[in-house]
């Protein structure tokens, strides 16, 4: 008899192994796809902005092992804090001042102690909102990558449960680390780490940096109420034919120059800027960056390097769309010939004594003497001549009839002894930055210091307004305006205008 074909049954073993193989499967699968979307979540949820007292500040998180938290200040650098433990980095940048905040708090006398107080608060709440964001786009980016690969609303489920699970705890540890005492703590990098061999114990320059900073930016909106005032004066009435200049010089690296400096440039409707030199501190390579707020400027800037500036800062002056760097040369823009002559020394330890590859092939005096033959060759008359320091500013008398210079930050304006028909007259620029760093040094820190020039139609002289904004613990931005009689060269003061101090 042929024989019966055995049936051969699965057994429970034989089942429940690739039912566990199946899940283990699942089970990688759905951690892989959780991961997803939490970096996805991380990468797009984890950063915001939020107000901190009158300023703008970014935050970012993202995964680091060590934690911790870095306060970047651009264009000085940044601080390291070991703030807290990982696995969570924690970024945040000191970005703009909101002006129309700043501006009703200058209307309030109160405001500003209130906006102190609360600024605690304010980076409290803007890092749980941080917090609560990324964990929310980090649960939602994974339901709905588990939503695409699975089409199964239990394992949807258990994906946004993981991801909180996950993104949660990271938070928490974290927040369950942090470590008050780091803020006494900091290191630095950047510019930051010169402050000491510059001014002093860098820990004072930066907690006077926040103040000076904090203090000094919310004036911006006062130059904008220095306009409306100054526009009411009678003695001189700018034509439509009328050029703008704004002269700045000597900015040595403070940030808080370029908001004042933007809003002068709107408010006055600058038609272009002329910076006669010292724009860094070092003419090191990190501060190049500082440079690239020129660019934002949307005017002409002409530039001339001063004994603070290499040749690679001028280099970078350069790269920007709308500078251009005067070297023994010339320029015409908006109708105004400028003519402008770099420093020939570069002394970034503080000595007037070149070195190095910057070793002066000509004296101070001999700078404005090879710019006047250069002047003198062109085919044309020049209006303006630029020199950084004054005392280069001899040789030119009878050139030109107004050569701008800075390097001694004190703002003057004298007539240089007249040579020939052309009279010659001499505005050397204060310190645009306050004189940097430095400049918070002393008790009374120094304001910042600028100027508008008014040309008529013949490209002459006409009138300048003298702006000066007050430092820390000055809430002061005073103007003044000088018109220029032409027979004899004499500046007649027109009233002064100024707010109240706040």
């Amino acid at each position: 008899m042929p024989r019966r074909p055995r049936r051969v049954i699965a057994g429970p073993l034989r089942v429940g192994g690739r039912r566990w193989g199946r899940r283990t499967l699942v089970a990688v699968a759905l951690v892989a796809v959780t991961a997803a979307g939490i970096t996805i979540g991380t990468l797009l949820g984890a950063r915001g902005t939020g107000d901190v007292g009158p300023f703008q500040v970014s935050f970012q998180l993202a995964p680091a092992t060590d934690g911790g938290t870095e306060i970047a200040i651009p264009p000085l650098g940044s601080l390291f804090l070991d703030s807290h433990d990982g696995p969570m980095k924690l970024t945040v940048r000191l970005d703009s001042l909101d002006q129309r905040r700043t501006e009703a708090l200058l209307d309030d006398p109160a405001g500003l102690a209130r906006a102190g107080d609360a600024a605690p608060g304010d980076l409290r709440d803007a890092l749980v909102r941080l917090g609560l964001r990324t964990l929310g786009v980090s649960v939602l980016a994974s339901m709905l990558l588990a939503g695409l690969a699975f089409r199964s609303v239990r394992r949807v489920a258990w994906s946004g449960g993981l991801a909180l699970l996950v993104t949660g705890g990271t938070l928490g540890t974290a927040a369950l680390t942090v470590r008050p005492q780091a803020l006494a703590e900091p290191r630095y990098e950047g510019l930051l780490v010169n402050a000491p061999a510059l001014i002093g114990d860098a820990q004072r320059i930066a907690d006077d940096y926040t103040r000076y900073a904090e203090q000094l930016q919310r004036l911006v909106g006062n130059v904008g109420k220095l306009y409306t005032t100054v526009s009411t004066l009678p003695i001189y009435e700018a034509a439509p034919d009328t050029t703008r200049i704004l002269h700045v010089s000597d900015l040595h690296l403070n940030p808080a120059a370029w908001p004042v400096i933007r809003t002068v440039v709107e408010q006055y409707d600058i038609n272009l800027v002329i910076d006669t030199g010292d724009i860094t501190d070092w003419g090191s390579e990190p501060e190049t960056s500082y440079v690239s707020m020129i660019g934002q400027l949307n005017v002409p800037y002409v530039y001339i390097r001063g004994n603070h500036d290499s040749p690679r800062t001028a280099a970078a002056v350069a790269s920007q769309p709308n500078a251009v760097v005067l070297n023994d040369s010339a320029t015409t823009i908006a109708g105004v010939t400028i003519a402008g002559i770099g420093d020939p020394r570069f002394t970034p330890d503080k000595q007037e004594t070149g070195s190095g590859p910057w070793e002066p092939t000509t004296t101070v005096e001999g700078t404005g003497e090879q710019l006047a033959r250069t002047i003198r060759a062109l085919p044309g008359p020049v209006d303006i001549a630029l020199v950084h320091d004054p005392a280069s500013a001899s040789g030119l008398a009878g050139a030109v009839p107004l050569v701008l210079a800075g390097h001694t930050h004190q703002r003057t304006v004298t007539m240089l002894p007249q040579t020939g028909v052309v009279g010659t007259r001499l505005a050397v620029q204060g310190s645009t930055g306050g004189a940097g760093l430095r400049g918070l040094e002393g008790d009374e820190p120094m304001p910042l210091a600028m100027s508008v020039l008014y040309l008529g139609a013949n490209r002459q002289l006409q009138a300048y307004d003298d702006i000066r904004v007050g430092g820390t613990g000055m809430t002061q931005v005073s103007l003044n305006r000088k018109v220029v009689d032409d027979n004899p060269p004499t500046e007649v003061a027109a009233p002064s205008a100024s707010p109240t101090d706040r």
